[in-house]
């Protein structure tokens, strides 16, 4: 399997280049910005885009949609409950980075839901649903137990909950019931920063440790 990554666009969110094998398949998650960079990782690869999938519905996350979707003829996926900031600036939060970084991008082809499986040539994604940093955030289970995080959880932190649609409580339950019960070698990629594994946040990241009732 191919993987790869980029930090783009003024927010620095982690964009994900996955494919089946080179000439194959692929999919790109979360492309925030920067379109010329995440083509050229797609053409060094000579992968042919299926897919475009975000994590979950703000700019940092969908500002490039567009452009990719112009260029590679990719389907658009999001999960069903994010599926309206795709098209609504305020909603995405791109209405307050100026007009400039405004986007009010083309709507999504493929609503996902809990359990769904993509299918890219020999690549297979499960998506976890795991609400809380917005309503429709998800996790994607790759094989080789890599996991794609989007803004869920992060080394040391987990996503913030005070944008509209956030809450900690969702939050915090979506990991222990969706991410915490994977293996801990499973290696973790999220949407800003390094990656970490479910074994390291488990034991040391303090949002989770400290919630109260929970044993480690």
């Amino acid at each position: 399997m191919i993987l790869e990554y980029l930090a783009v666009g003024p927010l620095g969110a982690n964009c994900y280049l996955l494919g089946d094998r080179p000439g194959g398949t692929g999919v790109v998650v979360d492309p925030g910005g920067e379109v010329d960079r995440i083509l050229a990782l797609v053409l060094r690869h000579r992968l042919s885009l299926q897919y475009i999938v975000n994590t979950h519905g703000h700019v940092d996350h969908i500002g490039g949609n567009g452009r990719l979707q112009e260029a590679t003829g990719a389907k658009i996926a999001v999960h069903a409950a994010d599926a309206p900031l795709l098209v609504d600036p305020a909603g995405n939060l791109s209405l307050w980075l100026g007009p400039q970084l405004r986007v009010e991008g083309p709507p999504a082809d493929l609503l996902l839901r809990q359990g769904d499986v993509l299918t890219c040539g020999e690549l297979k994604l499960r998506v976890l649903h795991t609400p809380g940093h917005t309503p429709g955030s998800i996790c994607l289970l790759a094989p080789g137990g890599v996991l794609l995080t989007g803004d869920t959880l992060f080394a040391g932190s987990v996503g913030r909950t005070d944008f509209p649609g956030g809450d900690l409580a969702t939050l915090l339950s979506s990991i222990e019931q969706q991410l915490l019960t994977l293996p801990d070698e499973t290696r973790v990629y999220p949407g800003h920063g390094e990656p970490t594994s479910v074994g390291e946040e488990r034991r040391g990241n303090p949002f989770l440790s400290a919630r109260p009732g929970r044993s480690i």
